[in-house]
């Protein structure tokens, strides 16, 4: 039973983690989408593809050095193909819903278009969430993971210190 919670702790942290990344893109993604529509006279889904494609990059840092920084890293060309093959699938999904709301049922005001924006956004983040950790960041088994993590191996307070030599 010690090892299922575990996992599920694990998978609670993946989530939080994701979520946080994921929630700031969210707010990348809704403000270059609202600036661009503000300065340009750019149609909606195109200014709406801009916006994603910022996102995309900002979240994949935040994805590669916070959440997923215990996953592998030993094939970072097919790692970041991956990543770039499922966003584009996630910016068909989530401007696929602007495009119909805007196009499909003509509402097309500025504030219709954040509520289908963040509606598509929200859709496509379900797909993501699975596709990048089943694909993309892949991860290692559980002593490799906790050996990037930890820089020193964790020890108990009540476990003496390591002894060092020192060397004249």
């Amino acid at each position: 039973m010690e090892q299922r919670s575990s996992g599920l702790q694990r998978l609670v942290g993946e989530v939080a983690k994701f979520g946080a990344v994921g929630g700031a893109g969210v707010l990348v993604n809704l403000g270059v989408f609202n600036l661009v529509r503000h300065v340009s006279s750019l149609p909606v889904v195109r200014a709406s593809i801009i916006a994603t494609v910022v996102a995309i990059a900002f979240n994949y840092v935040g994805f590669r050095y916070w959440t997923y920084r215990d996953r592998d890293r030993s094939g970072r060309t097919k790692e970041l193909t991956l990543f770039l093959f499922f966003s584009a699938v996630g910016l068909v999904i989530e401007n696929g819903v602007l495009f119909l709301a805007t196009y499909g049922l003509r509402w097309d005001s500025p504030l219709e278009s954040n509520v289908f924006k963040f509606l598509g956004i929200g859709i496509a983040t379900l797909f993501r969430f699975w596709s990048y950790r089943t694909w993309v960041f892949r991860a290692l088994p559980a002593q490799e993971a906790e050996s990037i993590l930890a820089a020193e191996p964790r020890r108990s307070p009540s476990e003496p210190a390591p002894k060092t030599q020192r060397v004249p």
